[in-house]
């Protein structure tokens, strides 16, 4: 059993302030879910390009979900002390806010095992946001990326965790 020193250390830091990967194998299999989110901000002219299907490099949306799925089941590869996951549901969806100027990217991570996907959820956002700038910065370089993070996560020991609702910083958390 942790200490509660323990508790508030890194968990990926070794006691000799080295990275480690953590060791889950003594941590029981549950189903596991992690949600998160993103925004791209851009111009209005943007937006409506997109929505309108009126890109020239096609589906933005689908490109960008595609994407997104692929990074997630990538995480591991991309963030040097995540475990490879057998992921069991990967989804990113869009939600477009054409009254702020900007598209809500949310995604859902899911597994039974035993370590929690917020990573992957975090990944798969970042992943589809990135996307978006790359398939849109020819018409505007200025697009923004504001507002990765958790929303929600289910399971394992700490159980169920959300975000306050109304706040764009993981830091206000409840």
């Amino acid at each position: 059993m942790d200490t509660p020193q323990q508790q508030n250390q890194f968990s990926h830091v070794n006691s000799r302030g080295e990275a480690s990967m953590v060791d889950v194998s003594q941590k029981a299999v549950t189903v596991r879910e992690a949600r998160a989110e993103g925004y791209v901000e851009m111009q209005a002219s943007t937006l409506q390009m997109i929505i309108s299907g009126g890109h020239h490099k096609g589906d933005v949306f689908g490109v960008a979900r595609i994407a997104g799925i692929q990074a997630a089941k990538q995480t591991s590869q991309l963030i040097p002390l995540c475990h490879p996951l057998m992921l069991s549901k990967v989804a990113v969806d869009f939600e477009v806010q054409p009254e702020l100027n900007r598209v809500r990217i949310h995604s859902l991570c899911k597994l039974s095992g035993q370590t929690g996907v917020e990573m992957e959820a975090l990944t798969a956002v970042s992943v589809a946001a990135l996307t978006l700038f790359d398939m849109c910065k020819a018409v505007d370089p200025a697009m923004c990326l504001t507002g990765i993070r958790v929303l929600e996560k289910q399971g394992g020991k700490t159980g169920h965790w959300q975000a306050q609702a109304n706040t764009q910083s993981g830091a206000e958390q409840q």
